[in-house]
């Protein structure tokens, strides 16, 4: 190096290769992270699920056994339990056609689509109910009067889960290779067997992640049944008999009936997680 050779030396740079060094710069304290994870966790969800399942059996396993079995009790979850599971499949078939037409379609008004999908995600579910009723109320525009009926409450949940399934296989066929469909469809197999072989396969996780998920949120809704169901006992979903119970004093009753929705909703999550996994080993 020369007097006027004043050019810093080049930094010595961590090389990249290094996957374990490289993880281990940017990686959190596992422990540090780990228990805050815990503590988020269990003040937003678990501890108050567990205050409601204790409220529950307040009264001992027979007062728990008297609060699920009454007959409204039973008449509530039966309908929300059978509604939910409806509009699932519902929200399965229909969300992924969406998704289809929103990824492998180009049209006029197809930005207008997307955001429409949406408007259920940006909504309150009392204005949901207040839109639903206005439309398929008494003084329905189009003379289709379902106010008070069980179509109505399923009317409702599909209306507030419609852009669970849809969201959720939309970037899953956008990543899908269009070679290996030319490839099937150039071997002789139709569009259906394509469709069922190569496509359906990859989107299976997709479809149960987001059908998941609007089950979920079918089981606990409220806002959007309470105006369209008219409040009668054949449309009372479980949320409207809890707070009912509530309403009445009768904290176990609610906190019965609740942890009998928390106990389905696991089941049916868990059984599509099952589901998930199984598709992307065969994946």
């Amino acid at each position: 190096m020369t007097a006027l050779d004043i050019r810093p030396e080049p930094a010595t740079t961590t090389s990249r290769g290094d996957d374990g060094e490289e993880r281990a710069r940017l990686r959190l304290p596992s422990g540090a992270a780990l228990g805050v994870s815990t503590l988020w966790l269990s003040l937003l969800v678990l501890i108050p699920l567990a205050a409601v399942v204790v409220k529950a059996f307040g009264g001992g396993w027979s007062g728990f056994w008297d609060a699920v079995t009454a007959e409204q009790a039973m008449a509530s979850l039966r309908l929300t339990v059978a509604t939910s599971l409806i509009i699932t499949v519902i929200n399965a078939v229909m969300g992924t056609v969406v998704a289809w037409v929103l990824v492998r379609d180009e049209f006029k008004g197809k930005r207008l689509l997307e955001i429409v999908i949406d408007i259920p995600f940006a909504l309150p579910t009392i204005v949901a109910g207040l839109v639903l009723i206005s439309v398929y109320g008494p003084s329905s525009p189009i003379h289709l009067d379902i106010y008070g009926t069980r179509l109505a409450v399923a009317f409702a949940l599909v209306f507030v889960t419609l852009p669970f399934v849809a969201r959720a296989v939309q970037p899953v066929l956008e990543e899908l290779d269009p070679e290996v469909e030319q490839a099937a469809a150039c071997l002789g197999a139709s569009r259906l067997t394509t469709f069922r072989r190569i496509v359906l396969p990859q989107l299976t996780p997709a479809i149960a992640s987001g059908a998941g998920l609007g089950f979920a949120r079918a089981m606990g809704e409220y806002g959007s049944v309470l105006l369209i169901s008219g409040g009668l006992n054949h449309t009372q979903v479980t949320s409207l008999y809890a707070y009912g119970r509530i309403q009445n004093y009768d904290f176990v009753g609610a906190a019965a009936v609740s942890t009998v929705l928390l106990v389905v909703s696991l089941v049916v999550l868990l059984s599509l997680d099952v589901l998930q996994r199984r598709a992307r080993r065969r994946g």
